[in-house]
């Protein structure tokens, strides 16, 4: 299976609308799809439809990466009762999100993912920071996507995502490769975002993915309905649900 991170050092660029993106496709595909949310803010467990409270939770799995902790935590989406299942976030997940490089710590989540089978899928949503969850996150991963929105700041924060990514290759997660970089919210009339665009292809060249993610109100109205945007009716999620499928093809055709 591909185990795919989805990161950025910055928040507020749609980190997790990616990946609930590409999980709406896997879905559409059907490809069977874990999504692990180690985001401590549950986004995504509460866009897929599950119940973020009285219920086991990633934060569990980290401090007991055992198979019968892992299988038990693992439940179905709300979006459909087989072909995507979610690690569910919780608050709780931040106490693993201190600075400590153990590498014992370090291996929690790729130990944890060994235990399963039948999925050829996993979305990674790491938390915008570069705290142990994310490394532990991006230590379990083949692949990271780097989310970023084409403004001044979020560009900047590329470049340290990247390096962070290196470093990791370089250290305790030496099959980890970048898949590239996503660009998210593209505003097609916009001549600042359209400046940082090109920014962004004349420092990374092939990195930068295509297609971009465009601005569209039906994301944001999808998720809030706790639905896939490949299901959501209007001709704007139509054209979303092509930029979704367009990317997770692209990411399934990265070696490994």
């Amino acid at each position: 299976m591909l185990v795919l991170g989805v990161c950025s050092l910055k928040g507020g660029v749609g980190k997790t609308s990616v990946t609930l993106g590409l999980a709406s496709s896997a879905l559409a595909h059907g490809i069977s799809t874990l999504v692990v949310d180690l985001d401590p803010q549950g986004d995504c467990t509460m866009a897929l439809g599950v119940p973020q409270f009285g219920i086991p939770d990633v934060a569990g799995v980290l401090a007991d990466p055992s198979p019968e902790t892992v299988r038990g935590t693992v439940v179905a989406s709300g979006w459909a009762p087989h072909g995507l299942d979610v690690l569910p976030g919780s608050a709780r997940s931040a106490l693993h999100d201190g600075p400590d490089d153990d590498s014992q710590e370090l291996d929690r989540l790729s130990y944890a993912l060994s235990w399963l089978s039948g999925y050829e899928l996993v979305l990674v949503d790491c938390p915008p920071s570069l705290g142990g969850l994310t490394r532990a996150g991006l230590r379990a991963c083949d692949r990271a996507a780097v989310v970023t929105e084409p403004g001044l700041f979020s560009v900047m924060a590329v470049g340290r995502a990247l390096r962070t990514i290196d470093d990791l290759r370089r250290g305790p997660a030496p099959a980890l490769q970048p898949l590239g970089i996503v660009v998210n919210r593209v505003q097609a009339r916009s001549s600042e975002q359209s400046y940082r665009l090109e920014e962004l292809r004349n420092l990374y060249g092939p990195l930068v993915l295509t297609p971009s993610v465009p601005e569209r109100a039906a994301l944001q109205q999808a998720q809030g309905a706790a639905q896939p945007v490949h299901t959501w009716p209007s001709r704007a999620s139509a054209n979303l649900a092509a930029v979704f499928d367009a990317l997770l093809e692209r990411a399934l055709r990265a070696p490994r």
